[in-house]
C-alpha cells in the first residue's frame, strides 16, 4: 500500500555519542527522503561531536574517533542538514522520543533557526510496539522476512525503517496511508517540546510532565512558585524544553499586561 503524500517524509536515524538528549551529539546522520510522487534520496552525514566517542558507543554503531576526525561538526554541516529536511515531515524509529528531541538540541546549538510547528512525525517503533512489541531487527524479520544487515549503522536503520513501515501499511488495513493518521497513531503523548517535560492536558494546555509539579499547569506553577522557573533554566534539560518554558512565561507576561 503506497503512502498519501501531501509533503515530502523523511525517515532519517542517528548514530550518537550516547543517550542523554541534553548532553550527547550526533556522529552520523541518515535520511531517506521520500518524495509526494514516490521518488526517493538518501543523504547521509558523518558529524565530528568535538568529543571523544565513547568506548561503548562505538561499539554499538562501529563509529571511532578516527572514523570523523576530518569530518564536519554538526553546526558546519547544520545548514545543509536543515535544508534537506526543511518543509517535510519525519518518520523514525523510537524517533518521538530520541532522535528529534536530540536533533533539536543540536540545530539549537548550532543557532539554526528551524521551525518544527507544522512538521508531523511517525514514530514507527510505536506502531510496531502497540502491534507486535518488538525490535527493529526483529521488526524487519516479522514484517519483510529480511535480516538486518549492519544494525545500527544509520543507512542500513534508515532503509529498514522505511521497509518496515511500508509493510505495516501492507499488512494493517485500517492504518490510513497518510501522515496526519499515522502521526496521531504513533504520538504515545502529545508534548510541548519533543523530550516530554512539558506535555498538554485534555485541554491542551501546557503541563510539566516531570516532578514534583507534574500534571500541573506550566503557568499556574510559574505564577504560584516563579522560582521553580529560574531552578530549570539552570539546570541540566534540553535547550529547546527551555526555549518552551521561556515562550510560555513570556506569553503569560504579555497577556497579564495587555
Amino acid at each position: 500500500m503506497a503512502l498519501h503524500l501531501t509533503r515530502p517524509l523523511c525517515f532519517f536515524d542517528l548514530e550518537t555519542t550516547g543517550v542523554d538528549i541534553s548532553k550527547d551529539r550526533i556522529v552520523e546522520m541518515a535520511v531517506l527522503k521520500l518524495q509526494t510522487d514516490g521518488t526517493k534520496e538518501a543523504q547521509t552525514w558523518r558529524i565530528n561531536p568535538e568529543r571523544p566517542i565513547p568506548a561503548e558507543a562505538a561499539a554499538v554503531h562501529g563509529i571511532t574517533d578516527a572514523m570523523v576526525a576530518d569530518e564536519p561538526t554538526f553546526k558546519e554541516a547544520s545548514k545543509e542538514i536543515y535544508g534537506f529536511i526543511k518543509n517535510a515531515d519525519l518518520a523514525g524509529f523510537n524517533s518521538d522520543r530520541f532522535d528529534i528531541p536530540l536533533l533539536v538540541e543540536e540545530l539549537l546549538r548550532a543557532e539554526v533557526d528551524f521551525d518544527f510547528k507544522n512538521m508531523k512525525t511517525i514514530d514507527v517503533q510505536t506502531i510496531f510496539h502497540k502491534m507486535e512489541a518488538r525490535t527493529l531487527t526483529a521488526a524487519l524479520k516479522f514484517y519483510c522476512n529480511t535480516e538486518l544487515v549492519d544494525a545500527h549503522a544509520a543507512s542500513a536503520d534508515t532503509q529498514a525503517t522505511h521497509d518496515v513501515l511500508m509493510a505495516q501499511l501492507e499488512r494493517y488495513t485500517h492504518l490510513e496511508p497518510n501522515v496526519a493518521f499515522l502521526n496521531e497513531f504513533s504520538t504515545r503523548r502529545k508534548t510541548a517540546d519533543f523530550a516530554g517535560f512539558v506535555v498538554y492536558n485534555k485541554a491542551g494546555e501546557e503541563c510539566f510532565g516531570f516532578g514534583k509539579h507534574k500534571g500541573k499547569k506550566v503557568v499556574d506553577v510559574l505564577n504560584t512558585e516563579p522560582g521553580y522557573f529560574g531552578w530549570v533554566l539552570n539546570a541540566d534539560f534540553p535547550r529547546y524544553t527551555k526555549k518552551i518554558l521561556t515562550e510560555i512565561r513570556l506569553r503569560a507576561i504579555n497577556t497579564k499586561n495587555s
